[in-house]
């Protein structure tokens, strides 16, 4: 499909079309607007009473692309940033450029402009803005709209995976972990779920006060049944935007480590959840090694 019908389709009324049947629900993800107008404002807020958006985490203000400019010039982007324009062509492009400046890589970027603008919309895309939408926006399809962002054919993964090893036992990796779970979705607002790998002697529900009825060891025990619904009932809510797959706290339950294979599970997280934080056993095993090669990053503590 061209620039120019993608841009351009007549049925845009409502923002990007009637919205088909199936919306798929977001992941755990944070979302930020800057609106100019109460209508957008309005679309935004029930947006957020959907079902579909209930693991996002909504913020909506007013003041437009300057207001995003200002409100990360020293704080972390969201995931998604809504922004809304009613100026020109100009004012909008210069804002986008400031806020390249300072917005995270993996930020995804809305604009809901009130122009139906082919080079405004190409201009845009090159400058990598993920979607434009054309106002009024129904709150339907700006869900729509968002979720096909990390449901789409072409979308990227959603969640990096921090793999925490210590070289050594007692070397404080666990406590490592957990703190950055913690700081993550505390500090900087991001969806993030611990998993505590060490089946044997893991601290996390410990360290969080929390001992949970599932954890781990169901995830992994039945991939063929684990599913985004299933997940959601065997992870714990820590707080706001921390969640904790738990060890086992029984001694008594059998567990074969060795054979044991997590790449379901990470493949599951990774699609849901921004931040996956593993905190991985002191051991030199084929499960331990396949983790730290899913990880995006790798936290060797010494």
């Amino acid at each position: 499909m061209s620039d120019l019908s993608r841009a351009l389709r007549g049925e845009q009324a409502n923002g990007r079309g009637a919205p088909s049947p199936h919306v798929r629900p977001l992941p755990r993800i944070s979302l930020q607007a800057f609106c100019e107008t109460p209508e957008f404002a309005s679309a935004i807020q029930a947006a957020a009473a959907d079902r579909r958006m209930s693991k996002v985490h909504v913020k909506v203000q007013m003041g437009g692309a300057p207001a995003a400019v200002e409100a990360y010039a020293e704080a972390s982007t969201p995931n998604v940033i809504a922004i809304e324009s009613v100026g020109n062509r100009e004012a909008l492009l210069e804002s986008l450029d400031r806020l390249a400046g300072v917005c995270d890589p993996d930020t995804k970027v809305v604009v809901v402009g009130h122009v139906n603008d082919v080079l405004l919309y190409r201009e845009l895309m090159r400058r990598g803005v993920s979607e434009y939408l054309i106002a009024p926006v129904e709150h339907l399809a700006f869900i729509q709209s968002v979720s096909e962002l990390f449901h789409g054919e072409n979308a990227d993964p959603l969640g990096r995976v921090v793999a925490v090893y210590g070289a050594k036992g007692g070397c404080g990796a666990s406590t490592l972990a957990h703190n950055l779970g913690w700081t993550l979705s505390r500090h900087l607002e991001l969806a993030t779920v611990i998993v505590d790998l060490d089946l044997h002697y893991g601290t996390a529900g410990l360290n969080f006060d929390h001992d949970p009825l599932q954890g781990v060891v169901d995830a992994v025990s039945a991939p063929d049944r684990l599913d985004s619904t299933l997940m959601e009932r065997i992870m714990s809510t820590l707080a706001d935007n921390l969640s904790l797959l738990a060890a086992p706290a029984m001694l008594d339950i059998p567990i074969d480590f060795e054979n044991m294979n997590f790449d379901h599970l990470i493949d599951m997280l990774r699609a849901s959840v921004p931040y996956i934080i593993l905190d991985l056993p002191h051991n030199w095993s084929a499960p331990v090694k396949r983790c730290l090669l899913a990880a995006d990053e790798i936290l060797l503590v010494a």
